[in-house]
């Protein structure tokens, strides 16, 4: 059962508190690291790598997020949030976030971070049941961060049928990946999505490209 961490709302007593919290919550990228290499130890097929996205992927992934366009971001897979972070540069406001986190110690630290997000400590593959009960609209993107190679084809489909169900029409699911292929082969979405692709982005570690699917 998906958990909610924490609510956006808050006194401007509890705002003035948390802006203060924020500044001592920054990321530190050894900590980070450090969490993501753990986890892998952990749960490798959950984490899905051994570190977190650099800021040239993570800014490539946010900079196809429009923060003129109304509704919630919903991210999956946020780990340390880097991305989150980088969407929050881009002018996505905190309150928009609705962020699906499956292991308990990042959630703690997504909550010290991000504390105007909102925070579910869930499967983000069962994104209806997790993201949709907290939607007052439809959603403005959906990015991603999972491991989709570690899960089989159908399940990969489903999880982009399910998300574009949640979101505006022509709203983008962002995902990157390190492998040569994308993680919807093109095949499955001839005539359903249309899929475009960044170029590899070759500082991050290992290089990484970002793959974006939208519905006609």
């Amino acid at each position: 059962m998906p958990s909610l961490r924490r609510s956006n709302a808050k006194s401007s007593r509890d705002k003035a508190f948390v802006a203060t919290q924020s500044i001592s919550a920054r990321r530190d990228p050894l900590e980070d690291e450090a969490r993501f290499l753990r986890s892998w130890f952990e749960r490798p097929l959950v984490t899905g790598s051994v570190t977190p996205s650099g800021k040239m992927l993570a800014r490539t992934m946010a900079s196809y997020v429009d923060p003129r366009v109304d509704g919630p971001v919903i991210e999956l897979g946020p780990g340390t949030g880097p991305v989150t972070d980088a969407l929050v540069r881009r002018g996505i406001a905190q309150e928009r976030l609705i962020l699906i986190e499956y292991n308990p110690d990042f959630c703690d630290l997504l909550e010290r971070r991000f504390p105007r997000a909102t925070i579910v400590q869930g499967d983000a593959y069962a994104i209806r049941e997790t993201a949709g009960p907290l939607l007052s609209a439809k959603g403005a993107a959906t990015i991603s961060s999972l491991p989709l190679f570690t899960k089989p084809l159908e399940q990969r489909l489903s999880l982009l049928n399910a998300a574009h169900d949640l979101m505006q029409p022509s709203a983008p699911f962002v995902q990157f990946t390190y492998a040569l292929v994308p993680p919807i082969p093109k095949r499955c979405d001839a005539g359903s999505y249309m899929a475009s692709r960044s170029n590899k982005v070759w500082l991050n570690l290992p290089p990484a490209r970002v793959w974006v699917y939208r519905r006609p």
